[in-house]
Parts: C-alpha cells; structure tokens; sequence
C-alpha cells in the first residue's frame, strides 16, 4: 500500500454541505468574522460520474479564506446521486470534505486508489479535473483533489487576498 505522497499532504480547503448557500455564508461571516464569501453559482460541472455512472449535479458554492485553510461552503439544487448526499441527507447540513490542491493529481489520485479510496463523484470544471474520495471510513469525511491549474490558482490568490485585509464591506461577491 503506497503512502499519500508527501509534497501534496498540505489540506487547502474544509467544505460543508448547507441548505441556504447565501443564508450560510451571512452565518460564517457573523459568528466567526471569516469573509468576503466569493459565491459561485449556476457553474456548469462537466463529465460527471457517481460512483462510475453519469449524473448531474446541479449546486452553487461559496468560497472565503480563514488564515491558510479555504472555507467552501456547497448547496445542492436538485436530487442527482452525489458525493454529497452519499454522507449529507437532504435537508441536512454538515461537514462534508477536505481538499488537497493537486500538482500531481494523477500520482495522488493513484496513491488513494492503492489505499483502497473509492471514487465517489468525478467531473471537470473549465477542462480541469477533480474528484472526491470516499474516505469516510477511515477519516469519518470525504476527501477531494483538485487538479492544478493557473487559473484556478489566481482565483484561489484572490480568495486569499480579500480575506487579508477584509473589514467586513461587500460581504457576499461574485465570483466571477
């Protein structure tokens, strides 16, 4: 069984399913001060698959920074099988994932598999791949790797930015 490879162990991201994207990031933001939220809503996921087979997940997300850990907070729209309501009832809300950054997410995608991690959900987001992993037995939480890219890395930058010297303006921003 290979070991998780050592330059990518870095956790970027802690992730809840909410019932109220908007609603949930107003409560973020009240009692714990993290924000801007940077909301994500009607993006198009590409190539999913559940568990192997096709789905169509429809959800909105909102992203804020806290010190070196993202928040994401997710909301699914519809009743597609999902990653999410593989460990999240509908109509329940709670933690759901944490996620690696991936610069080598073939290697690390490998070296779960070898570990006995099931792909749970799979798609491609503008042509850039991730996946979560039905970790759930072993660490009580799914994981997710998301595969580099450039652009990702600067929205991810300016998540990181806004939250540096946020004083509470314009707490729910689009995304793009």
């Amino acid at each position: 069984m290979a070991p998780i490879n050592p330059r990518n162990t870095r956790i970027m991201q802690n992730s809840w399913v909410v019932n109220d994207l908007r609603q949930a990031a107003t409560d973020w933001i009240r009692q714990t001060g993290i924000g801007p939220f940077f909301l994500v809503e009607g993006i198009e996921l590409e190539d999913q698959l559940h568990r192997g087979k096709p789905t169509d997940v429809k959800a909105s997300f909102a992203l804020a920074q806290a010190g070196d850990i993202q928040i994401e907070l997710v909301c699914q729209h519809n009743d597609a099988p999902s990653a999410y309501r593989d460990t999240i009832a509908a109509g329940q809300q709670g933690f759901h994932h944490m996620a690696l950054y991936c610069q080598h997410y073939d290697d690390d995608l490998e070296a779960y598999l070898q570990q006995g991690a099931e792909v749970a959900f799979s798609g491609t987001s503008g042509g850039k791949r991730f996946c979560y992993l039905d970790t759930t037995a072993s660490l009580g939480y799914m994981m997710e790797l998301i595969e580099h890219s450039p652009a990702q890395t600067e929205f991810f930058q300016r998540i990181r930015a806004a939250a540096a010297d946020w004083q509470g303006d314009n707490p729910l921003r689009p995304a793009f």
